[in-house]
């Protein structure tokens, strides 16, 4: 079965509202959770994958299925991965990040849950983040288990590759490059230095179920949450969905802001359909939030 990549409305979709008080008065009342997607990450220059222009209308999400069972689609997946790395890797936080950090240094947050796989918001400075599906800065081995660091492997890829450059067509919100099967070649890829198994990125594929742990931590974060606030994800997805499905049959408030419709709007108190950054900066205004502070002063 072909994981859920679209979803289409069953009903008009509503066009949203820009009314920016439901999200403050949560956040000032503290104790929200933030469950985060692709759309937050947008203004770092890293694509979303529904919005308008976004990857999926040109590009097929890597399946677990296919990285596990062909030699050859690894090969294609670790070429465009590879080189889109060098893109992803040097994303920088953006406003939207800054203002979750600066909404959980002040006490207003009970944890954040992002869909992303690319710790911005770590790197913006929020703690006790959980990466729902996985962080591409690290790599598994299927075989033996053993973990490492994304830019080990890096290196490794580059001394075997010599040369490889090819101008793509596009980066995507998982790291993967749009690249013909040309412009791959002949990439080689290297097994596990421990065991000499298949490496694969420490993220969930489409298709692969998240952890049963890391989801439980999850589902309790949202039982002690007061509200659950969503930023830039459709929900298309079951792994976020799901949340959303809890939060609002326990009778906790959701809101969220996206620019369009998304999946779980017929579970939502709102949905606010400005631009993120714009969104969070003034809700962190009028909270009287600063965004930049030191951490500690």
């Amino acid at each position: 079965m072909r994981p859920t990549l679209s979803w289409t409305p069953t009903e008009e979709p509503s066009p949203g509202t820009t009314d920016l008080a439901p999200v403050a008065g949560a956040l000032g009342r503290g104790g929200v959770l933030v469950l985060s997607g692709a759309g937050i990450s947008t203004e770092s220059g890293i694509p979303d994958y529904r919005g308008e222009g976004g990857s999926l209308s040109r590009h097929t999400p890597m399946t677990y299925q296919d990285f596990t069972a062909d030699p050859a689609a690894r090969r294609r997946y670790w070429a465009r991965s590879h080189l889109g790395w060098r893109t992803f890797g040097r994303a920088l936080p953006n406003t939207g990040h800054r203002a979750v950090a600066a909404f959980g240094r002040h006490g207003l947050l009970s944890g954040v849950i992002t869909q992303n796989v690319d710790g911005l918001h770590q790197a913006a400075g929020s703690q006790d983040v959980v990466d729902l599906h996985g962080r591409l800065d690290r790599v598994v081995c299927l075989t033996c288990g053993d973990f490492s660091d994304r830019s080990e492997l890096a290196l490794r890829l580059e001394e075997v590759n010599k040369g490889f450059a090819p101008v793509a067509a596009g980066i995507n919100p998982d790291g993967d490059a749009d690249l013909t099967d040309e412009q791959v070649g002949d990439f080689q890829v290297v097994p596990c230095a421990v065991c000499g198994g298949v490496l694969k990125p420490d993220v969930v594929f489409f298709g692969e179920a998240v952890p049963p742990q890391r989801a439980e931590r999850c589902r309790a974060l949202v039982r002690e949450a007061s509200a659950l606030l969503v930023l830039g994800s459709s929900l298309t997805v079951m792994s976020g969905l799901r949340f959303v499905r809890q939060a609002a049959e326990a009778g906790q408030p959701v809101l969220i802001v996206n620019r369009d419709p998304t999946r779980g709007d017929r579970h939502a108190l709102t949905r606010v359909a400005l631009p993120l950054g714009d969104a969070l900066s003034a809700v962190a205004g009028r909270l009287g939030v600063p965004l930049d502070e030191v951490p500690g002063s």
